[in-house]
């Protein structure tokens, strides 16, 4: 099984927000972008909160999404 890591924390900084503006903007808990923002890899993850995430930031989910290992 393959690894993401989602580029939450390098996207929200370029935007100059929180983690908590991320959350209020995208309707996902705060806990939720936390432990996204801090995962060093993942092997899953909810598809509906990667497009409230890129759509937060008016990106592709490819954009979001760094593959670690396939």
């Amino acid at each position: 099984m393959g690894l993401i890591r989602l580029r939450v924390r390098e996207l929200a900084a370029e935007k100059r927000w929180t983690l908590k503006e991320v959350a209020n903007r995208t309707s996902i808990p705060y806990t939720t972008i936390v432990t996204y923002a801090n995962s060093p890899g993942m092997a899953t993850v909810d598809y509906t909160a990667l497009h409230k995430i890129a759509r937060a930031f008016d990106i592709a989910i490819e954009d979001l999404v760094e593959i670690l290992e396939e």
